[in-house]
């Protein structure tokens, strides 16, 4: 049996060739992004938003939150793939982001599907549980601070519904999670989450080595 294949840009060319369906509007705002300071660094692959997509209809979400919006490019993937009632929430630190993500949603025609919310993701989170959202979500995908991956894990939990999906995004964190050395509190809150998801019963696991790590975790 093969081991995991490098993936060198030939290969990865290979790969957007035979299945990437990236189309203007996608590829205008990644474009945008890129311009900005770290814009390359902190946006979704495409071929993560387009996976998110196939997640979303798969699990046959109408309800989705989004802890960590950047431009919107992975909201706008996730979004339109819900049906036309659903909704998706997305909550980051600064409407500065959202708000360029918000053309290319409207150009897409599904802005009205879409609920930003401004302010720190916990704090966020810790209202959507006090105000009776408990299991109310059918999708959250986590890719905010990673410091605080633990506590935004434990909140998820609570929000997703049973059976529904836990999407955690750079569990591999550039493949800092190796480094004896890296002791920041971005890389540590990394392995810790690892590690929980790893042990914690409530769930059913899967680590995908692909983009910069992707942790699928299903509530039982």
């Amino acid at each position: 049996m093969a081991n995991q294949l490098g993936i060198g840009p030939e290969l990865l060319g290979y790969v957007r060739e035979h299945s990437l369906r990236e189309d203007d509007i996608l590829r205008d705002l990644r474009v945008r992004t890129t311009e900005l300071p770290g814009g390359e660094t902190m946006q979704v692959m495409a071929e993560e938003g387009q996976f998110l997509a196939l997640l979303v209809a798969l699990t046959r979400a109408t309800a989705v939150l989004e802890v960590g919006t950047f431009t919107g490019y992975s909201t706008l993937c996730m979004a339109r793939a819900l049906p036309p009632h659903g909704r998706l929430v997305t909550c980051d630190i600064s409407d500065r982001w959202p708000e360029i993500g918000a053309e290319f949603w409207h150009r897409a025609d599904v802005s009205e599907r879409i609920e930003v919310r401004v302010g720190e993701a916990a704090e966020i989170l810790d209202t959507m549980i006090s105000d009776g959202g408990s299991s109310s979500f059918d999708l959250i995908f986590i890719d905010a601070d990673k410091a605080n991956y633990p506590r935004y894990y434990e909140q998820a939990l609570r929000l997703v519904r049973p059976g529904g999906l836990l999407v955690v995004d750079n569990t591999l964190f550039f493949g800092r999670v190796l480094d004896p050395l890296a002791e920041d509190p971005d890389t540590t809150g990394v392995r810790e989450v690892n590690a929980r998801i790893r042990d914690d019963h409530r769930v059913d696991v899967c680590m995908l080595a692909v983009a910069d790590g992707i942790t699928l975790a299903r509530r039982r």
